[in-house]
């Protein structure tokens, strides 16, 4: 394992981890307690990761870039014994980002035991991660994860990813996310394979990496591969060590994957999975037929249905809600039965995600339970829209909305971010959707954005555009 300052191997990790535990027990940390790791990409991370579950207790990783006060409602709210972060001074400062949490300096942290040996705890029910969702349904919610939940998802990665001890991954993702944690970092290094930590993503600095490291494989998002391919034609990476690209946290359109593959020869498995799924549930397979357009198919083990809104099975092609059953569920939400009611029924994971299976049980996303538009009683998926944008040449990236109106119900607005250079007119965009899309589902309003709004893992914001789109102070017509 390896990050921008220095290389491990496992068994110099091992005993950097052991060292690790011993500091934490030191610091008042055991079975059941919860630390907060609010650090960049970094080896510590993963070495204070495997540290805290020895002694039998919990990680809750912290945004880096979240606020004093949304640090606090976290470490608050999961109960959090200590905090890490990146500082090198003040080994414990009981004054730094919350009073009532101890906090210990990254820089302080032991790497070397001053005991031989200490006996780690491997209870497979113990709570393993508190991952807090993004927020955008509302406040953050603790997503409890067990060690057996990680198990059972490494037991579905194995075989649908085919590693093994020579595989290398370039870790681009936060390690604040269970992407990050489960598919960058868990599954190489539980095949005896390894990992380089990469800071950030940086699309400028990606293709150096992958020809310094030689990774066999990396996970990324949409947007991630949207910048990567709008890179300048001149720059012809070698990638001949990439066996293939992970995707998911959105679904890519059908034209970024053609572009990305043709360009750089690394095929990309499009997957779906979600914190309450520990990661995955399907993914498109390594070998065998991929769908582009398609999330794939279940991951071994891993039930997938489509319900309708009377709770009943959708029929094959037909939209409903996914719901996900297997040993990968979560236990629920911390502190929150009422709402893991709501989503866990009867064993099944409710995930507020619309999609539909094909007659080869292929799953396509068409969007998000609240993201779906009404007008005039008839259902538009954003995402079948968003694709259509995509492909026009100029679009980089399209996040299409519902909008009120007193006539429709809903309208369809579009908000745009554009490739590098390019411009676009409106009457250019109204005659591409007509090729692409039936009239009542064509956009009405097109609003052009310097950059769509994103979370943390480059996710656009849907909520931001709707306060956006609120507070606009024309409110109706094209805008480019």
């Amino acid at each position: 394992m390896s990050d921008h300052a220095r290389s491990l191997t496992n068994a110099e990790l091992l005993r950097e981890v052991i060292a690790a535990a011993e500091h934490l027990r030191e610091l008042g940390i055991g079975r059941g307690d919860v630390v907060a790791l609010k650090l960049t990409n970094r080896i510590e991370f993963v070495t204070l990761m495997f540290a805290t579950w020895r002694l039998g207790a919990t990680v809750t990783p912290v945004n880096p870039s979240l606020t004093e006060v949304e640090v606090a409602r976290q470490l608050d709210d999961a109960g959090a014994r200590l905090l890490v972060t990146d500082a090198v001074d003040d080994a414990v400062d009981d004054a730094a980002d919350d009073p009532r949490v101890p906090t210990l300096a990254v820089g302080h942290l032991r790497r070397t035991s001053l005991q031989p040996e200490m006996t780690a705890e491997t209870d497979p029910a113990a709570l393993a991660l508190l991952i807090y969702t993004s927020g955008t349904t509302g406040v953050p919610k603790g997503v409890m994860l067990d060690h057996a939940n990680l198990n059972a998802t490494l037991a579905m990665g194995h075989p649908s990813l085919d590693l093994g001890a020579d595989d290398r991954c370039l870790l681009i993702l936060p390690l604040f996310h269970v992407n990050g944690i489960v598919i960058s970092v868990l599954l190489p290094l539980s095949t005896g394979g390894s990992v380089i930590i990469a800071d950030r993503f940086d699309p400028h600095t990606f293709f150096g990496h992958v020809e310094a490291h030689r990774p066999t494989y990396f996970s990324a998002v949409p947007t991630i591969l949207t910048m990567l391919a709008a890179l300048p034609p001149e720059i012809a990476p070698d990638t001949s060590s990439v066996r293939y690209a992970i995707c998911g946290a959105a679904p890519a359109s059908p034209d970024l994957l053609d572009r990305f593959e043709d360009r750089y020869g690394i095929p990309v498995l499009e997957g779906y999975g979600l914190s309450e799924a520990t990661c995955g549930a399907t993914i498109n397979p390594l070998a065998g037929l991929r769908r582009p357009g398609s999330v794939g198919l279940p991951f071994p083990g891993q039930d997938v249905r489509i319900v309708g809104a009377d709770g009943a099975d959708a029929p094959v092609g037909v939209p409903g809600e996914v719901v996900l059953r297997g040993a990968n569920v979560m236990r629920g939400y911390l502190g929150r039965p009422e709402e893991t009611a709501k989503v866990l029924v009867d064993g099944w994971l409710h995930t507020g995600d619309l999609g539909y299976v094909d007659e080869d049980g292929y799953l396509t996303l068409v969007g998000r339970s609240k993201d779906l538009i009404i007008r005039g009683g008839a259902n538009i998926y954003p995402q079948e829209i968003e694709h259509a944008l995509a492909a026009h040449p100029a679009v980089a990236e399209a996040a299409v909305i519902g909008a009120p109106d007193p006539v429709w119900g809903e309208i369809v607005v579009a908000y745009l971010e554009l490739e590098a250079g390019q411009v676009v007119e409106v009457g250019q965009l109204e005659a591409h959707c007509a090729d692409h899309l039936s009239g009542y589902k064509r956009p009405v309003e097109f609003h052009v954005l310097d950059a769509l709004p994103r979370n943390a893992l480059g996710k656009v914001a849907k909520p931001v555009l709707r306060d956006l789109r609120a507070t606009s102070a024309s409110g109706v017509g094209a805008e480019v």
